[in-house]
């Protein structure tokens, strides 16, 4: 499926959303534990789309073939996948953790090639995200070794979230069929999601032990959830709608140099030559993908 400028626009715009993301939970973490974090920001999430979905109008989501597809879809794309990176950076660094979880794209290119009659694997495509995933490489390299050893456990914990997310961008094609708008699909998967993750944190965390965490926490896990969860959530089925399955996966690529250049903007920081370089192979990567430039480049 070819992307429309608009399309890039949004995909742009989601990977400064979840770029932004790693900055709220890094405070949040700080006084929460993980899985306590992801059920307020799955569950704040989906109180804030069920006040946009009253203000559109729009129906509440939860019937017939709805129900067990919202279920699948909030293991597949959120608890799978938001509960693993965070036990996995117990054992690995975060870069190296950031780097598996640019292998999305590559996870999500192989589902919808045998699974999705229109995205089946192109030569441009393929090209595209080797450039891509070998820039987040460079981009983050100076990162990659601040553990002292790898997990092997960790790195596939990481290796199975990417997986996780390749499944839910296949999967999640199928809510276009079923009349749902982003906003009532991202109601239910996050309403799915919560009620998953209630006995989960009760069990393991038991948040209601825990001290009441400071100001700067909480308004952290609030944009997490409303920011970063609800609103990047919107934006992600219609991507998914309009864009298809492995180019909404590439926001997992730009999702490093969003948290960077937003580190540069708004903390100060540095960037380093590999910085520019791995900028300069991931856009290389983006370019080959849209193929716009090569069609031109032939004529």
């Amino acid at each position: 499926m070819r992307m429309t400028y608009l399309d890039w626009a949004l995909l742009f715009l989601l990977s400064l959303l979840w770029g932004g993301a790693f900055f709220f939970a890094a405070v949040a973490v700080r006084e929460l534990p993980p899985l306590t974090v992801v059920l307020a920001r799955t569950g704040l999430a989906a109180l804030a789309l069920v006040f946009v979905l009253r203000i559109m109008g729009e129906a509440w989501p939860f019937r017939g073939k709805a129900i067990p597809a919202f279920l699948i879809m909030g293991v597949l794309n959120n608890l799978l996948p938001f509960s693993l990176p965070f036990w996995a950076q117990t054992m690995i660094p975060s870069g190296l953790a950031s780097i598996l979880n640019a292998t999305t794209p590559i996870f999500a290119i192989i589902i919808a090639h045998f699974c999705l009659a229109d995205e089946r694997m192109a030569p441009n495509k393929a090209l595209g995200i080797a450039f891509g995933f070998f820039g987040v490489v460079v981009l983050l390299g100076g990162n990659l070794l601040d553990g002292s050893g790898f997990a092997l456990t960790g790195m596939l914990a990481c290796l199975g979230a990417a997986l996780s997310y390749g499944l839910a961008g296949t999967y999640g094609r199928r809510f276009r069929s079923m009349g749902l708008s982003p906003a009532q699909v991202a109601l239910g998967q996050l309403v799915a999601t919560t009620i998953m993750m209630v006995p989960l944190a009760s069990l393991i965390d038991q948040p209601w032990t825990l001290a009441i965490p400071s100001a700067a926490a909480i308004e952290s896990v609030v944009a997490l959830a409303v920011v970063s969860t609800a609103l990047a959530y919107v934006i992600f089925f219609r991507l998914l709608a309009s864009a298809g399955a492995v180019n909404t996966a590439l926001v997992t690529l730009l999702i490093p140099v969003s948290a960077i250049l937003l580190g540069a903007l708004f903390l100060g920081e540095a960037l380093a030559a590999r910085h520019y370089a791995g900028l300069a192979l991931i856009g290389a990567g983006l370019l080959a993908i849209d193929g716009r430039l090569i069609r031109r480049i032939r004529r």
